[in-house]
């Protein structure tokens, strides 16, 4: 494997990679430098060759055995191995360091290895451990939480038994230790003890002495030092020629130097233990930015930037503010990563505008080191973040976002704008799912999965953020509207289906005017009349969000009744409400102790309100678990796959695919394949009339279009003359087709898999046979997958009514499809090389589902990223996240 770096559970940087055999002496000083009760723990005897061991460990990996190590300026810390025992199993070993024990590393170094041996098809790591050896034990519970220990009587050991592919709760521990991690990795950046800004210059309007300027006036609590060689203080303060001469340590340095100057620059930050530096500066060419990289993490720096706008943290104890954004953002609890500089500038200034507080502020940049997944991880566990907005233009490793975001958004909202949303990236595929799974479409199915709320423009975003960053979650999808306009509030029950809510019939009490669902109190009500309607409406238990509607005229109150408003949503706490308010000049954006957010018009409150909802409910459904799947011959499999590969892979013949599919169990219409009409005809009588008749070349699309499809043949003549039109259809005399049995009648679906190089595997289902393209009714999801996943991919069809007994049809076997995407999903999941496969039709019964057509292409895959691995983003010059 290449080299990584990965972090510390206290944040610090280290370097993970393949042992090299000059590696012996190091190796050697680490196995002399263990305590005799750590080397006894180790090899069970205090007297162990080391030389023998660190030959081993410096043989050359490959799929049988590989060897890892972890090392932080040169020096190696801590080492781990496996041995291959069995086609399925491989014996691990891990030493570290004495001085480093407790810091995370031989958990690191385990879940690197399980990596390993999952790529190559090893499906256990096992240990001996001494039962005393409670670091050990530690590390396995770690990696998998409730891992099994068999106890080896006969060599007083215990046994760990590890899988390496982790389960739910196993991802979970991984997730935790990330976000630890990534917090104490981060803290230099936004919580700093210290800043020096580099680069602040002698004259206002440079972007350097802005910055400087932001943090003085924004009040910032640390230790502020200017470096300049040229001036003896900027903007009062000191300044120093360099940053070895400020003499006290820095946690965060900000760099607004030329281009030419920043490495020089950031190779003086590392020199001298800075933490984390953020590098405004813009035109630095790729290759010298991923130079910068490698240098920071050399020295254990954390990089934000190249190209970026800096960072603001409002946390009073904090009030950071190194950016040269326009204005400094009033604090609060919505979190902002932003990968544009001007998008930002946006989100904050308009952010100001309706009132939303702001806890953090993130500008990307180029994302050379510190990325939005990073972030995503701090702002878990940082307690003034209560949702979090992103700006995204491109993923780095969307399948880690998919999977660090899914853990936040069960914790907090993720709000999402993603840029690039044409269709001009849309990719032609030789198969229906291929076709289907352009860019945009994996994006969709990657938010839709974690939970993220996705909207078309900022504005939405800002909207929903207003709902979702002070306001309790809704508990359902029922919409209660009360206002004095008619007008308005028939708008906004208009826009609650389209919002996904329900506007209900109330049953209130006669003493409520108006008792009806919208609620019209008329345009001469006053603010106690608002005010009590509010209350009764909250109370009723019949609602989960109210929209108040009011239109100042000059018969109303408008202070009083603003203010009765304010009141009475501070009296339900536990409601949802937004406030739309038309023709009152001056009305603050929010209103109340618990900031009711005040709309200019009902559709966009509709609207914001009808995404909290659905965001509420995903977080009520239950985590979705990965099956088991023991009946699986995943060996088999592999075999499959590698001598397919072996001779060049691409289309794959029908037995090669029915043959891979059956290792997993799927069900599959039996096919045999015939070259010429007298094996058809021999092919039919096995099988039995009726049959069907079918070109068997594995990479055409549409065979029905052409006339390469030929069903319910009853007898000879009928095989006969399906074999001639076959012929003539594809242009060859004597056609290569599948024979099979007419299957049962069922609802006819299609099922597939794309591998895409950055988003991994998905899966797609949709309607099948002739209407797959006419009416496009599909679903799409990324792998892992899960039962909730494969529930709600059925679920979400519009054909969904189709399957579960439409105008009194028998309802089909909805568990048997269900049951058939995971075992699809698992399969795409061992085996990245299926890089197209389709299943058309998929008949889905009342006595289960059988696939009929079957379309495999397979190919090498090469190196991708892994979401369960945890290291920092790799440079090669390229921007990265």
């Amino acid at each position: 494997m290449s080299a990584v770096d990965c972090l510390t559970t206290d944040g610090r940087i280290v370097r993970l990679r393949t042992i090299r055999p000059q590696d012996a002496p190091a190796l050697l000083a680490l196995h002399q430098r263990l305590s005799p009760a750590s080397r006894y723990l180790r090899f069970f005897s205090a007297g162990t060759a080391l030389d023998g061991e660190v030959r081993r460990l410096t043989r050359p990996s490959g799929p049988d055995h590989v060897h890892l190590l972890v090392e932080e300026r040169d020096s190696v810390l801590a080492a781990g191995s496996y041995e291959r025992i069995d086609a399925a199993r491989a014996d691990f070993a891990l030493v570290v360091d004495d001085d480093h024990h407790g810091e995370g590393l031989g958990t690191l170094l385990l879940e690197h290895l399980a990596a390993a041996a999952r790529r190559a098809g090893i499906t256990e790591l096992v240990g001996d451990v001494l039962p005393h050896n409670a670091a050990m034990l530690q590390v396995g519970g770690d990696l998998a939480p409730g891992v099994a220990r068999r106890l080896e009587a006969d060599a007083g050991t215990l046994q760990i038994r590890v899988p390496t592919l982790p389960d739910e709760a196993a991802l979970a521990a991984v997730g935790l230790r990330d976000r630890t991690a990534a917090h104490h990795s981060l803290r230099p950046l936004l919580t700093p003890a210290s800043v020096a800004v580099i680069g602040a210059g002698r004259r206002p309007g440079g972007i350097g002495r802005e910055v400087l300027a932001a943090l003085r006036a924004g009040g910032y609590t640390g230790a502020l030092h200017v470096v300049d060689p040229n001036a003896a203080e900027v903007c009062g303060i000191a300044a120093r020629p360099s940053m070895a001469a400020i003499g006290d340590a820095v946690d965060l340095a900000v760099i607004a130097v030329p281009a030419a100057a920043v490495p020089e620059v950031v190779r003086q930050c590392g020199a001298a233990g800075v933490r984390a530096a953020v590098i405004l500066t813009a035109g630095i060419e790729p290759a010298t930015q991923a130079a910068l990289v490698r240098q920071a993490r050399r020295h254990g720096m954390r990089i934000l930037g190249p190209n970026c706008l800096g960072v603001v943290n409002t946390d009073p104890a904090v009030r950071l503010t190194a950016t040269f954004a326009p204005a400094p953002p009033v604090p609060g609890g919505l979190a902002v990563a932003s990968q544009s500089g001007a998008i930002g500038v946006a989100i904050l200034d308009a952010a100001a505008g309706c009132g939303i507080g702001i806890s953090s502020f993130v500008s990307l940049g180029n994302k050379a080191d510190i990325s939005s997944n990073d972030l995503l991880s701090y702002w878990a566990d940082d307690p003034a973040t209560r949702a979090v907005a992103l700006y995204v233009e491109s993923f780095g490793n969307p399948r880690r976002f998919a999977w660090i975001a899914r853990a936040l958004a069960s914790r907090k909202p993720v709000l999402a704008v993603k840029s690039g949303r044409s269709e001009g990236g849309r990719r032609a595929g030789a198969s229906h799912t291929a076709a289907v799974a352009a860019p945009e479409t994996a994006v969709a199915a990657l938010f839709e999965q974690a939970g993220v709320i996705r909207t078309d423009t900022l504005g939405e975003l800002l909207d929903t953020a207003r709902v979702l960053a002070d306001q309790p979650l809704p508990t359902g999808n029922r919409l209660a509207v009360v206002g004095n306009a008619g007008g308005l509030n028939v708008l906004a029950a208009d826009a609650a289906p389209a919002a996904g809510l329900i506007v209900p019939t109330l049953t209130l009490p006669d003493r409520t005017p108006a008792a009806v669902n919208p609620i019209d109190l008329g345009a001469e009500a006053t603010a106690e009349t608002v005010r009590e309607a509010i209350r009764v409406v909250a109370r009723s238990g019949e609602v989960d969000l109210l929209v108040v509607t009011f239109v100042s005229t000059r018969t109303n109150d408008t202070p009083a009744t603003i203010a009765a408003i304010a009141a009475a949503a501070d009296d339900c706490p536990h409601l949802p409400v937004a406030v739309v308010v038309v023709g009152a000049p001056g009305v603050p954006s929010t209103l109340g102790v618990r900031k009711v957010p005040v709309f200019d018009l009902p559709e966009p409150a509709v609207l914001a309100m009808g995404r909290a909802a659905r965001y509420a409910a995903w977080r009520r459904e239950p985590v979705g678990n990965r099956p088991a799947l023991h009946d699986v011959d995943h060996g088999a499999a592999r075999g499959i796959v590698r001598r397919a590969l072996a001779t060049g892979g691409g289309w794959q013949p029908a037995d090669v695919a029915r043959s891979l599919l059956t290792c997993y169990r799927v069900p599959v219409v039996e096919t045999r394949i015939a070259t010429d009409a007298d094996e058809a005809l021999r092919d039919a009588e096995v099988i039995s009339y009726p049959v069907a008749l079918k070109a068997a070349a594995p990479d055409l699309v549409h065979k029905s279009d052409i006339g390469a499809v030929r069903l319910g043949l009853a007898d000879e003549a009928a095989v006969r003359a399906a074999y001639r039109a076959i012929g003539v259809a594809i242009g060859t005399e004597r056609p290569a087709v599948t024979v099979q049995p007419m299957a049962d009648p069922g609802v006819e679906m299609v099922a597939g898999v794309v591998h895409d190089p950055l988003f991994g595997s998905l899966l797609m289902l949709g309607l099948g046979g002739v209407y797959t393209d006419l009416l496009g009714d599909r679903t799409l999801r990324l792998l892992p997958l899960t039962d909730r996943d494969a529930a709600a991919m059925r679920g979400g069809l519009r054909a969904a009514p189709l399957l579960t007994g439409y105008r009194g049809a028998a309802p089909a076997d909805t568990s048997a499809l269900e049951d058939l995407l995971l075992r699809l999903g698992r399969l795409a999941e061992d085996f990245p090389e299926i890089a197209e496969l389709d299943l058309n039709p998929v008949l889905v019964g009342p006595r289960g589902c059988t696939a009929v057509d079957v379309k495999l292409r397979l190919a090498p895959v090469g190196a991708e990223p892994d979401p369960y691995l945890r290291h920092l983003a790799t440079t090669h010059g390229r921007h990265s996240s």
